[in-house]
């Protein structure tokens, strides 16, 4: 039998401006911190196989963005779901938890809010782990936009609205972005787009869902602001991107190189959510790069 201890996880909230937001957190608290950004439409859960990887050596810490998993989801009468808004709630959430500087690991929504909190605090990022998010308009599938968002973004009317509902907000568009792309289905858990579509069928969320979707095209007019930061301030960089992405191109992840010429760079035979079947390289490429760019003992 294996000597190895799994870490403890632990699942907890903080109230940041009055939302409650949960929270994973495991490691030393004394040891480098890694901020795990989820991606649409999951949440920190998207995480539960890689945080025990890290957190033998590292303060590991993934909230749930307001509107997802088991944060606080007020309506959007009452909440701003723009990328803007659930950085500076995040921004908030580390300064409560007294985090001072981290490497943060990015995916889809989850990079859009990242790369504003980078370019809020450039001092505190450590490092970025990129893993199938945008900063440039040539990582966006086209025919990925023609299923509905880029009408959507055009004409925010009922009409369009009713097309993502009509697909990607339901199970089946849920489960797309768990199965498109992997090499083996067996091996990806229903219980994923189950949960995921759980928290999206609460009252309210679909709105919630469709703000996100709206205001992701004003990524577009951040893309210039997030490269600058890029070459200005050259974050160590390691990327790791499912190449068979249904929504996010392999182009997309070879610009980084444009803009931080030193940025690591793994195409990994898989989907949009590459963890759930290249956690272990995942894992291991993030141990090696770590080690050697943030925790040089």
């Amino acid at each position: 039998m294996s000597n190895t201890i799994t870490p403890t996880v632990f699942y907890r909230t903080l109230n940041v401006e009055g939302l409650e937001i949960f929270y994973r957190e495991a490691g030393p608290r004394d040891a480098p911190t890694v901020l795990l950004l989820h991606g649409f439409p999951s949440s920190s859960h998207m995480f539960r196989n890689l945080i025990p990887m890290l957190a033998d050596k590292y303060h590991v810490v993934a909230p749930d963005f307001p509107g997802y998993g088991e944060s606080s989801s007020p309506s959007v009468n009452d909440f701003d779901y723009s990328f803007e808004r659930l950085a500076t709630v995040t921004e908030k959430f580390t300064e409560k938890l007294n985090l001072s500087s981290y490497a943060l690991y990015l995916s889809d929504i989850g990079s859009s809010a990242g790369f504003h909190l980078a370019v809020m605090h450039p001092e505190r990022v450590t490092a970025m782990i990129v893993q199938n998010g945008d900063a440039y308009v040539e990582a966006i599938n086209k025919e990925f936009l023609k299923k509905g968002l880029s009408d959507y973004w055009e004409d925010r009317s009922e009409k369009n609205a009713q097309v993502l509902l009509d697909w990607l907000l339901t199970i089946e568009g849920t489960k797309w972005h768990y199965l498109h792309g992997v090499r083996d289905p067996s091996k990806i858990s229903p219980d994923n787009w189950v949960i995921d579509q759980a928290y999206q069928d609460r009252p309210g969320n679909k709105e919630i869902q469709l703000s996100i979707l709206y205001k992701a095209k004003r990524n577009l007019d951040a893309y210039p602001v997030w490269q600058e930061y890029f070459r200005k301030q050259q974050p160590p960089t390691l990327i790791t991107w499912g190449k068979n992405d249904g929504i996010f191109t392999v182009k997309g992840a070879e610009l980084f190189k444009r803009d931080i010429p030193s940025a690591e760079l793994h195409l990994l035979d898989t989907g949009h959510f590459a963890l759930e079947e290249e956690v272990d390289r995942i894992g291991s490429l993030m141990h090696e790069f770590l080690d050697r760019t943030i925790n040089k003992k």
